[in-house]
């Protein structure tokens, strides 16, 4: 499909999911616990893509690769290796702004 008001669904019934690099991508499909592949775009200029995918690959929670090597990876993966991604925690950004602008 070209474009979907939401993924959600897709994901939940996911057992992998390869997708580009953008951050929104990357953490739904973390947060909602499917293994990913990360396929970064090298033509992009200021590639905060390939930023994020190489951090989310160090920290073990995605696999890397780039459109030439996605059939290797595809072949050679092992996703009992990708760690699961921590919870978000908004309660701890919440108490962050209430003591910045003061309402503590």
């Amino acid at each position: 499909f070209r474009f979907k008001d939401s993924l959600a669904e897709d994901l939940r019934k996911a057992d992998l999911v390869i997708s580009h690099a953008g951050a929104g991508s990357c953490l739904e499909t973390l947060e909602e616990g499917k293994p990913l592949i990360v396929v970064t775009n090298e033509k992009l200029m200021n590639n905060h893509q390939l930023e994020l995918a190489q951090q989310l690959h160090r920290d073990g929670h995605v696999l890397c690769c780039n459109c030439s090597t996605l059939v290797e990876t595809l072949q050679s993966m092992d996703l009992s290796t990708l760690k699961p991604f921590p919870p978000g925690q908004p309660e701890k950004f919440a108490l962050f702004l209430d003591k910045v602008f003061g309402f503590q």
